[in-house]
């Protein structure tokens, strides 16, 4: 039997990528964008662990997990959020959460995240509970590493071509399905020549906008008292 996972989010784009990711991945996947569909949902569910929102529209991050945990003790809950706090993290660690991390969500991240939570004993989270002076100084190293990592990833992609049959190019290629059903804003990192303009374009293809048109710009040729105009209009 997969491996069950509940997600919420009240950013619709942000579970279906979770949804497409993990189902790629073989785990079976169930998303709510409300915290009271998700609590109505896990009264007759048990999933084997669960992916939550820090702030969501109806409920707080804090609430949602409390009453996860009231029903399953076991079940390790990470916390998502676009904010990233400290004293959160550290009030969330408090209630039973395993971990806590911040968007953009990384994939490599997200899916070690899960595979830790999954296979660690019941009760433990990823961060041990202390003084929350040692809990900034175990997050602050944290990040300092999740950034460092994201930034080599980012070195290493810009110098991939387009065509090709590398590891890498396959990972390009996956990371395409994933943002294009979605209406996420997307940055190409490259150099010039790397083929960015390409990827875009595999992009709009794979999208729902896909049958209007696809316009490529190039700031960098357009001077800063007329970019305003080109782009937009200008009107006397």
């Amino acid at each position: 039997m997969p491996e069950k996972i509940l997600v919420v989010d009240d950013d619709k784009d942000m579970c279906l990528l979770l949804s497409r990711l993990l189902s790629r991945k073989g785990y079976e996947v169930s998303t709510h964008t409300t915290g009271k569909e998700a609590i109505a949902w896990l009264q007759s569910n048990k999933p084997d662990m669960a992916l939550c929102d820090f702030k969501l529209d109806d409920i707080s991050g804090s609430h949602l997990l409390t009453e996860i945990k009231s029903l399953y003790r076991e079940v390790p809950v990470v916390i998502i959020t676009g904010y990233s706090d400290v004293k959160n993290a550290v009030e969330m660690m408090k209630l039973g959460a395993f971990d806590y991390i911040t968007k953009p969500l990384l994939p490599a991240e997200i899916l070690a995240t899960i595979k830790s939570a999954l296979q660690a004993p019941e009760g433990s989270s990823e961060w041990p509970i202390g003084t929350e002076e040692q809990q900034n100084s175990l997050k602050t190293a944290s990040s300092k590493k999740e950034r460092s990592k994201a930034a080599q990833s980012n070195i290493g992609q810009s110098r991939e071509y387009i065509m090709g049959s590398s590891a890498a190019f396959a990972n390009i290629l996956h990371q395409i399905d994933l943002v294009a059903p979605t209406n996420y804003s997307v940055i190409i990192y490259g150099e010039s020549g790397s083929g960015k303009e390409v990827i875009a374009q595999q992009i709009h293809k794979k999208s729902k906008r896909a049958a209007m048109p696809f316009i490529a710009i190039d700031c960098g040729a357009l001077s800063k008292e007329l970019a305003g105009s080109e782009l937009f209009g200008h009107e006397k």
